[in-house]
């Protein structure tokens, strides 16, 4: 037991002092048996004042200290690190919140803050006479990292990987890379078009040396753990030969013989495509592939072509990666069936579907027969709703909208732009598109949350009404010969993910990060990062950022060669226990498996995938789990001193 305990009271300017008596609570820590000095201090995590802590250890041979200041999540590692530098083991130091759960909870009733100071700092003391000295636990890791989505933020991420020295497992379960980017033309702010930065980072990717690309493929099952991953891919046959040197006018004999139509995901829909398809030249690889879910096997093709091969079959792969990073990107929200009259009124469109018309329509701007001119534009469908599920702003939409407005002006004559809104969120640079916009005529109309824009078939028109609050609540109405549903960003389907992988999502859908300010592209899964649009609505700059801090971190992770982790985990007391499997039931890491131990069964804790975060613990009925650096002798002593 600790008998020489250094506390330290932190003023945090006046965040604590304000509300909380620091020197009283100074002078009740003094009075603890152990306590050998007590201080306060204006900014405990100040370069002084750690150096005055790292002195007093040395000095005053303190064997544990407490610092009661801020949350642990800011400056855990900070104090950490001074006890380390000073000789003092690290884990012999607990930090108390005395900040967001004392001062700034009780600002009301500054006495009871006080009171429930004191009483946080003696359960902190009580804590810290029980900790033993722990050393962080060392694995052998691999320097390779799979990343998983080839859009611009996957492959962007893998480049930079690659250039950094780790092996690189590229895996993408579409037939062809750019996600996304892939399906749209000039892209705002830049004008760059999606085709050029797809083709740009995929003639990168196939030309490193450290990068291999797997297309159509899926993780189907994962073992192990941070540094040791073991990863089985499938990958689906394109059923075409892979090295085939295509005959353009043979294979598109054999397209047009194919008898089978399906709408065309790549233009979401308002196009048909053949069961055999040769991909857009946005998309690469080069090579075409076969739907084989919606071919019907007549073989026509295959007589036509001699490079195509229906006996193809998947085939699997297993890799062995130190980290996995996740890209898994986003898809536009798909409104329901009677939204904005989508689905029932025929020229109701979303703006996805809008932007592959633009490509499609190279002189006039045409939809279903008909020579648009006036286009409404109806704002946060998917986004910010008031009753469904997408609470969140996806951010992104009203600069696309604004800047596709722009380029649709540009392109065609005669084009009228109505931008039915709830407020312009152009943040940035972004908002020289909207002063644009407004110059080259654009009118932009306003309505609240509780009176959203309407959308009515009356007769042969669609008529698209709106309580203009800028005109003081005045019911205007247009008739428009398109309306563009500007859709807000959903996460891709990543059950099978989530499941493998454990990777926790958010109330959005979208991947969880740790932290995101301190930890924003790491989970609480050790060795699973994530980057991009699959951890919230980012467009390509953010994703890219995103995917760069990604990067960065997982080759900091693995390039060691060693990780270390945390010995915070779960033990087992191995003459308790009897091996009755609550533990590993309860375990949301799977790492909890079964030993032979003296001719018995027992618990066995993996400690790389252990977290600790002690679900097991109260589901055992023989009290044989314990988890280190908080054991029931430490939480005992800790609730003993609250309540004393």
């Amino acid at each position: 037991m600790k008998n020489k305990i250094g506390v330290y009271i932190c003023q945090c300017g006046s965040n604590i002092s304000d509300y909380v008596d620091v020197v009283k609570v100074k002078d009740a820590a003094l009075k603890v048996n152990g306590v050998h000095l007590a201080k306060t201090t204006m900014f405990a995590c100040a370069d002084s004042t750690q150096q005055e802590i790292a002195n007093d250890i040395k000095e005053q041979k303190l064997d544990a200290i407490v610092i009661a200041s801020c949350s642990p999540k800011l400056h855990l590692f900070t104090f950490r690190n001074v006890a380390i530098q000073a000789g003092l083991n690290p884990y012999n130091y607990v930090q108390v919140n005395i900040r967001e759960q004392g001062s700034w909870a009780h600002s009301d009733n500054k006495p009871k803050a006080t009171e429930k100071a004191i009483q946080l700092v003696l359960g902190g003391i009580a804590r810290v006479k029980h900790s033993k000295e722990l050393d962080m636990i060392k694995i052998h890791s691999e320097n390779a990292v799979a990343v998983v989505g080839a859009g611009v933020a996957g492959m962007r991420a893998a480049l930079e990987l690659a250039e950094m020295g780790s092996v690189v497992h590229l895996i993408e379960r579409e037939y062809f890379v750019g996600g996304r980017a892939s399906q749209w033309n000039v892209l705002f702010t830049t004008n760059e078009t999606g085709q050029q930065v797809v083709s740009r980072l995929y003639n990168q990717i196939i030309t490193h040396p450290k990068v291999t690309l797997y297309t159509a493929t899926n993780i189907v099952s994962k073992k192990g753990s941070v540094g040791d991953f073991t990863l089985t891919l499938k990958t689906k046959p394109r059923y075409i030969n892979p090295e085939c040197k295509l005959d353009l006018k043979k294979f598109q004999l054999a397209i047009d013989k194919c008898p089978i139509e399906v709408n065309d995901e790549f233009n979401f829909g308002i196009t048909k495509r053949k069961a055999i398809f040769k991909n857009y030249d946005s998309e690469f690889p080069e090579i075409p592939a076969i739907d084989y879910d919606a071919c019907n096997k007549c073989g026509e093709c295959a007589k036509l072509c001699d490079d195509i091969d229906l006996n193809q079959q998947p085939h699997e792969t297993t890799i062995n990666v130190g980290a996995v990073l996740l890209s898994t990107g986003f898809n536009p929200y798909e409104p329901p069936v009677g939204e904005f009259g989508y689905g029932e009124v025929d020229n109701v469109i979303t703006l996805q579907q809008f932007k592959r018309l633009i490509e499609l329509s190279p002189e006039k701007l045409i939809y279903k027969g008909k020579e648009i001119k006036n286009i409404a534009y109806i704002y946060c469908v998917g986004s910010r709703q008031v009753d469904g599920d997408n609470k969140y702003c996806s951010r992104y939409c009203c600069t696309s909208v604004i800047h596709t407005a722009i380029l649709v002006k540009n392109k065609y004559k005669g084009i009228q732009n109505f931008h039915f809104n709830r407020g312009i969120r152009t943040y940035g640079k972004q908002e020289k598109l909207y002063h644009e916009a407004s110059e080259q005529g654009d009118i932009f109309l306003q309505s609240f949350e509780d009176a959203p824009t309407q959308v009515e078939k009356v007769g042969n028109e669609t008529i698209v009404k709106i309580k203009d609050i800028l005109t003081a609540n005045e019911e205007l109405e247009m008739s428009a010969n398109l309306v563009v549903l500007v859709t807000g960003m959903v996460p891709r389907e990543n059950a099978d993910i989530v499941n493998l992988l454990k990777v926790p999502i958010g109330r959005d859908k979208f991947f969880n990060e740790i932290h995101p300010k301190l930890r924003p592209v790491e989970t609480v899964i050790d060795g699973v990062l994530i980057s991009g649009a699959c951890q919230a609505p980012l467009n390509i700059t953010e994703s890219v950022k995103s995917a760069l801090a990604a990067a960065s971190k997982a080759n900091s992770l693995i390039s060691k060669g060693e990780i270390e982790l945390e010995p915070t985990m779960a033990m087992v007391y191995n003459d308790k226990c009897t091996w009755c499997g609550k533990c590993s039931a309860a375990c949301p890491y799977d790492a909890i498996s079964i030993k032979e131990y003296n001719g018995k069964q027992i618990a066995q804790i993996t400690e790389a995938l252990c977290k600790g975060c002690g679900m097991c613990l109260p589901v055992c009925p023989e009290n044989a789990i314990d988890l280190i650096g908080y054991t029931d002798k430490e939480m005992e002593s800790m609730i003993e001193a609250l309540i004393s």
